[in-house]
């Protein structure tokens, strides 16, 4: 009786490396499901505002990998965000795909707001904080919480590979479309722009190298000793 009495005093709890990483993992995880949501409701918010001015196409809204990689994030951060509210250790298949995400988001941001950010639109501008938040503020919640976020599993190197699959589908996917339709979701892609092709090619290998960096990057991170919590979670489980 007094052994258990010991030990769940608040002095035995404050002790614990478990409880704090259970605490943290919740809030980690209710950040997650919430950046998700505002991350839907950034884009929900756009379709309904431009299809009020006449100014929503739904074939060429969703072909952008900004759109495209965010419903992707919004899954991931769902499923990330439930297991660590459940305090369950993500597995490997979802951190490498989390991993994926925060590359593409970051390297969205990048590029938004160094290549895209001042360009003039064409039509309609819009409503402007969902652009806010998807190409700045959910990016940068991504990055910290895959910095600082428990429940984070140990990722092998070679993991980077299926960080690279979607952007190599979707630049697929887009190509093929613009040879059909001539249409392309940004300006540094269109093959008939001032430095054709070539230029196009510096564009995209620029890019797929810089996401490949940020995903080895993240990867590295999730190997190294100090932003390792696997053993205080092995702990808790037993």
């Amino acid at each position: 009786m007094t052994t258990n009495l010991q030990h769940d005093s608040p002095d035995a709890v404050a002790q614990d490396p478990g409880h704090g990483i259970g605490t943290a993992s919740r809030m980690f995880g209710i950040l997650r499901i919430t950046a998700a949501a505002l991350v839907l409701a950034s884009i929900a918010t756009q379709i309904i505002d431009e299809s009020i001015h006449n100014d929503f196409v739904a074939k060429e809204y969703f072909s952008y990998f900004t759109i495209q990689s965010s419903l992707i994030n919004v899954v991931i951060l769902a499923l990330s965000g439930l297991a660590a509210v459940r305090l369950q250790r993500e597995s490997s298949l979802l951190g490498v795909l989390r991993a994926s995400v925060v590359s593409y988001a970051v390297v969205t941001a990048i590029v938004y707001n160094v290549l895209l950010r001042g360009i003039p639109d064409e039509g309609y501008v819009g409503i402007q904080w969902p652009n806010e938040v998807i190409h700045v503020w959910v990016p940068l919640f991504l990055l910290l919480d895959w910095l600082f976020g428990p429940s984070r599993p140990v990722l092998r190197m070679r993991d980077v590979r299926i960080a690279i699959l979607y952007p190599l589908a979707w630049l697929a996917f887009t190509f093929a479309r613009g040879a059909l339709d001539g249409w392309f979701p940004y300006p540094f892609l269109q093959p008939n722009g001032p430095d054709g092709w070539g230029g196009v090619a510096v564009y995209v290998v620029g890019i797929a190298a810089f996401i490949v960096a940020i995903a080895l990057a993240l990867i590295g991170i999730s190997r190294a000793r100090w932003a390792n919590t696997d053993s205080v979670w092995a702990s808790r489980r037993r």
